[in-house]
């Protein structure tokens, strides 16, 4: 019925983001940001929380508008 996913919320304007757990329903297709990028830069996001931040930043600012 559902999945156990750990939920991030990121407010760009101030920079803050918070984790949770939520419930996905399995059927649900969850967007991968980073499925797009080359392995190597993946790989590279996944290794540090502040470079994945500033990723995941960037992206919000430039699909705001």
């Amino acid at each position: 019925m559902f999945e156990r996913c750990i939920g991030l919320a990121w407010c760009f304007s101030c920079r803050i983001y918070s984790g949770n757990m939520v419930h996905v329903p399995r059927k649900r297709v969850l967007v991968d940001v980073l499925a797009s990028l080359p392995g190597e830069q993946r790989e590279r996001l996944a290794r540090s929380e502040t470079r994945l931040i500033e990723f995941l930043d960037r992206q919000a600012r430039g699909n705001r508008d």
